[in-house]
C-alpha cells in the first residue's frame, strides 16, 4: 500500500503563544515575502521557497503502481540551497509557519516543507489568509492550524494522474508522430474541444433568410423602424428573396395599426464579483489580455504593490477562487463607502448575495480589492500600465456588484398589417444604478441578427392608432457557423463542461500554442494539422481519457478528494484501469504516421513517380514515391482539399561570384540560403543577408536568418565560424538611440504584441508596441 501522507502536527500539546521569541515563515513567493516582513515586525524571519522543493522526478516515471500509486518525491533540481537554508533557519526558530497560497498546490508547498521539517522542529504549524493585508497576515499567524490533508491528497491526486498521462503518452506520439510532443489529461481534451468546433465550422452550410424592416410614422414623431414577424398570427421565417418580394406587396397595400402597447419597468441586476474564469474571460474580451498574462498581473497585485502612501500592500484578494462569497465586514464597509461616493440611492436595501456553483470552496472569497478607498485613478501612479487596466476592472466589477440594479422603462408594440404583425419595443433608462461603474463585455452571436428592443424612446402610441408607412427595408441575410474559439469563449466553455480547474486554464491555452497544436489567427484559434492528426490519434486510441464527459467526471472527484469524501488512490484506480488496458492497445495499433504515405495524384518532375504526403519534424511535405532512388521533396499547403505547392526556389537579382551566373532563393534543413542556379555544374552557394551589417567591431560580414537543429529561427553573421556573433530575435538596422548600440532587435511577445528593444539588455531601450490586431 502507499505511504498515506500524515500532516505534521506540533508535539507541543498547546497551541503557540503569540508572543514567540522567534518565529519563521515561509512563503513561496519573495514579492509575497517582501510585501509581508513589514506586518510582522523583527519577531518574525520571513523566508520564500521560490515555488514548489519537491516534486516528482523528470528523469523517471516516479509513481508505484504497484505500491498503490505511491509518489516518488525528490528535491527539485537548483532547490537543495533553499531547502539547506530553510532547515537551518527553523532549527533556530521557536516555531514554524507556513503560509503559501490558501489552495491546492499552496497546501502541497506547505506539505512537503513540514515533512523536511518534522525532525528539526516539532512547532510547525499553516497558516492562511486570502488577502495580504496587515489585518488579514496578523489574524492569520495569531490563528494557526494544521496541514489540510484532504487538499494534500487531492493535489497529489492530480499530479499522479497528470504524470501517469504524460509519462505514458507522451513518448508514444514522439515515436509515432515527432519528437517533443506532449498529451496531458485536461490539455488534450482542450485540442478535442477545439477540434470539435473547426469540424463544426467547416461542415456548416449557410442558409439563406431575409428580414423586413417598416419604418413608420404616428400622430407625434419621431418615426420608428418596426421588425415583420408574423404572418396570420404564426412567426414568419422568410427564406429568399421571392418570398420578401411577396410580403413587401403585401405591406406596400396593407394599413397599418397599433395592436397592443404594453408597458413595464423592466431591471437589469449587476454581476456577482469576479472569480476567476470570469475575471480571465472578462480581461479577454474587454483588455485583449492572454489568460496566461491575467494571472501574471494578478498574482502581482495580489503579492504586493508598492503604494507611495502605504508601502508595498496587497490589492486584491486570492485570484485563484471560484466563490463568489464576500465577507460581511467588507461587504458591509464597502456600502457605506458607496453610499459616501454615489449616494444612497444606490445602495440596495439589503446587501446582494451571489450563489457559488455547488463545487465551490466557500471557505475562499472572490476576487476583490483590499481596500474599497482604494479606487483606480489614485493608484495609477504606483501601477504599470497593464496593472492599472486589470485593477480598475476588478476594482470597478467588484464596486457594481454591490450596488443597485439599473431600472429601465420598456415599451413594446404589436402592430397588424392586414393578416402580417410586426414588432417595435423602445427601452430608456430610468434609474441607471451600478451601470454608472461597469456593465460586463459580451461574445457576439453570429446568428442573433439584429436586436428587437431598440434603446431610446418610441413616440406616444395607443392602441387603434393609425400609422403611416414611410419605407420598407427588406435586407438578405445568410446564417453564419458557430464562432472558432478565442480565449474567453474556449474558458468559458472548458468551465461550462467541468474541464480541469480556472487555475490551470493559463497553463493549457499556452501549452496547446508552444505544442504548435493550435496556431491563433485573427483572434482566435484554429487547429495545426499537427494539432489535428495528435487529437485523431487520441481519440482513436484512448475514447476514455479524451473524452469531455469523463474528464468532467474526473475533477468532480478530485473535488470530493478535496472534501474528503474519497479516497485519493482509489480515484486514480478508477482511471488507470481502463487506460492501461488502452495503452497496451495503443502500443500495438495506434497508426505510426512517421511512415504514413498519403498518395496524391502530382507527378515527380524529376522521375515521374507520384508524389506522397508524409510527416516530417517540421510536418507534412511531399516527397516522391520513388525515394530513395529520388530524393525530390516539396512544401505544400492545403486549401479546402486542394493541395498548392510552395516553390523552394525563387530567382534573386544576385549574381554567382564563382560562374556569374544568377543566384536561387532556395530552403534547407537550416533555413533560406542562396544557390547557384547552375547546380550542380557550380556548387556555390551564399547565406541570404537581412541587409543588417553585423554590430562585432571590424567584422564586414551581414546577419543572415538561420535555422537551429531543432527548428528554431536564429540570427547568425554571414563570416560565421570566424565571427560567431549570433542572437534570437529578428535585428533592426538602426542604431539604439539611448546607448547607440549599432542594432536593434524586433521582440514578439504574444501578450503585448511586436516590439522594439535594445540589444544590450543594460541599456533597457524600448520603444512602443506595435500590437496585434485584437479580436
Amino acid at each position: 500500500m502507499a505511504k498515506k501522507a500524515t500532516a505534521t502536527k506540533a508535539k507541543a500539546k498547546t497551541k503557540p503563544k503569540s508572543k514567540a521569541k522567534r518565529s519563521l515563515v515561509i512563503v513561496e513567493s519573495p514579492a509575497k515575502a517582501k510585501t509581508i516582513v513589514k506586518y510582522l515586525g523583527r519577531k518574525y524571519k520571513m523566508m520564500a521557497s521560490i515555488g514548489h522543493l519537491k516534486d516528482l522526478p523528470k528523469s523517471r516515471f516516479g509513481v508505484d503502481i504497484e505500491k498503490d500509486f505511491e509518489p516518488e518525491y525528490i528535491v527539485i533540481k537548483g532547490k537543495s540551497k533553499v531547502l539547506t537554508a530553510i532547515k537551518k533557519a527553523a532549527k533556530e526558530a521557536d516555531q514554524v509557519l507556513l503560509a503559501p497560497d490558501p489552495d491546492r498546490e499552496g497546501e502541497a508547498i506547505a506539505w512537503h516543507i513540514a515533512e523536511e521539517l518534522k525532525s528539526i522542529n516539532d512547532k510547525v504549524y499553516r497558516v492562511l489568509f486570502n488577502e495580504i493585508t496587515k489585518k488579514a497576515v496578523k489574524e492569520a499567524v495569531l490563528s494557526p492550524s494544521e496541514i489540510n490533508m484532504d487538499r494534500v491528497n487531492a493535489q497529489q491526486a492530480r499530479r499522479v494522474l497528470d504524470r501517469i498521462v504524460g509519462y505514458k503518452i507522451s513518448p508514444l506520439l514522439w515515436q509515432k508522430v515527432r519528437r517533443g510532443l506532449s498529451a496531458g489529461r485536461v490539455q488534450s481534451v482542450a485540442l478535442l474541444i477545439i477540434c470539435q468546433r473547426e469540424k463544426e465550422v467547416l461542415a456548416f452550410v449557410s442558409e439563406e433568410y431575409w428580414s423586413i424592416d417598416a419604418t413608420l410614422s404616428g400622430k407625434v414623431p419621431p418615426p420608428f423602424v418596426a421588425r415583420l414577424i408574423q404572418d396570420a398570427g404564426q412567426a414568419l421565417k422568410i427564406h429568399n428573396e421571392e418570398e420578401a418580394r411577396a410580403l413587401e406587396i403585401r405591406l406596400n397595400a396593407a394599413d397599418f395599426t397599433v395592436a397592443k402597447v404594453e408597458k413595464k419597468e423592466r431591471k437589469r441586476n449587476p454581476t456577482p464579483p469576479f472569480i476567476t474564469s470570469r475575471m480571465q474571460q472578462e480581461a479577454a474580451r474587454k483588455l485583449h489580455f492572454t489568460p496566461k498574462k491575467t494571472m501574471m498581473l494578478a498574482q502581482q497585485l495580489y503579492e504586493g504593490i508598492t503604494i507611495a502612501s502605504e508601502g508595498a500592500v496587497g490589492l486584491i484578494s486570492y485570484m485563484r477562487t471560484d466563490s463568489v462569497r464576500i465577507s460581511p465586514e467588507f461587504q458591509t464597509e464597502s456600502l457605506q463607502w458607496i453610499s459616501g461616493k454615489y449616494g444612497s440611492e444606490y445602495v440596495p436595501e439589503r446587501a446582494n448575495v451571489y450563489k457559488s456553483k455547488k463545487s465551490a470552496q466557500e471557505g475562499h472569497e472572490a476576487i476583490r480589492p483590499t481596500g474599497i478607498a482604494r479606487e483606480p485613478d489614485l493608484l495609477r501612479a504606483d501601477l504599470s500600465h497593464d496593472q492599472f487596466l486589470l485593477y480598475q476592472l476588478i476594482w470597478n466589477r467588484y464596486v457594481a456588484s454591490q450596488m443597485r440594479p439599473a431600472l429601465f422603462d420598456v415599451t413594446r408594440v404589436d402592430i397588424k398589417a392586414e393578416n402580417l404583425g410586426l414588432r417595435v419595443t423602445g427601452s430608456v433608462l430610468k434609474f441607471p444604478g451600478f451601470t454608472i461603474v461597469y456593465t460586463e463585455g459580451k461574445e457576439s452571436n453570429p446568428n442573433a441578427g439584429e436586436s428587437l428592443d431598440g434603446e431610446g424612446a418610441l413616440p406616444v402610441l395607443s392602441v387603434g392608432d393609425v400609422l403611416n408607412l414611410q419605407s420598407l427595408d427588406p435586407k438578405q441575410h445568410f446564417t453564419q457557423p458557430p464562432a472558432r474559439y478565442n480565449e474567453a469563449l474556449l474558458i468559458h466553455d472548458l468551465e461550462d463542461k467541468g474541464i480541469g480547474r480556472p487555475s490551470t486554464y493559463a497553463t493549457i491555452i499556452s501549452t496547446l500554442q508552444d505544442r504548435e497544436y493550435v496556431e491563433k489567427r485573427e483572434g482566435r484559434f484554429y487547429p495545426t494539422d499537427l494539432g489535428d492528426t495528435v487529437n485523431e490519434l487520441l481519440v482513436e486510441n484512448f475514447p476514455g481519457v479524451v473524452n469531455v464527459e469523463f474528464t468532467a467526471l474526473m475533477e468532480q472527484d478530485l473535488d470530493e478528494v478535496e472534501a474528503g469524501e474519497k479516497n485519493w488512490t482509489e480515484t486514480i484506480r478508477k482511471f488507470y484501469d481502463p487506460f492501461a488496458k488502452n495503452f497496451e492497445k495503443a502500443e500495438k495499433e495506434m497508426r505510426d504516421v512517421k511512415r504514413e504515405e498519403q498518395p496524391t495524384d502530382i507527378i515527380c518532375e524529376k522521375c515521374g513517380n507520384p508524389l506522397v504526403i508524409k510527416w516530417g519534424r517540421f510536418g507534412r511535405f511531399l516527397a516522391c514515391s520513388g525515394y530513395p532512388d529520388c530524393k525530390n521533396t516539396k512544401e505544400f499547403v492545403e486549401k479546402e482539399g486542394v493541395i498548392e505547392i510552395v516553390a523552394k526556389e525563387i530567382a534573386s537579382d544576385v549574381i554567382c561570384k564563382v560562374c556569374g551566373k544568377g543566384m536561387i532563393n532556395k530552403t534547407g534543413r537550416f533555413g533560406r540560403f542562396l544557390a547557384c542556379s547552375a547546380y550542380p555544374e557550380c556548387k556555390h552557394t551564399e547565406p541570404v543577408s537581412l541587409g543588417v551589417a553585423c554590430p562585432e567591431a571590424e567584422c564586414k560580414g551581414d546577419l543572415t536568418e538561420k535555422r537551429s537543429k531543432k527548428g528554431k529561427t536564429f540570427y547568425a553573421c554571414t563570416n560565421y565560424p570566424d565571427c560567431k556573433f549570433a542572437l534570437w530575435d529578428r535585428p533592426v538596422a538602426r542604431p539604439c538611440p539611448q546607448c547607440k548600440f549599432p542594432i536593434l532587435v524586433e521582440k514578439y511577445d504574444r501578450n503585448k504584441g511586436t516590439k522594439v528593444l535594445c540589444q544590450d539588455k543594460a541599456c533597457g531601450f524600448v520603444e512602443a508596441p506595435s500590437q496585434e490586431p485584437s479580436d
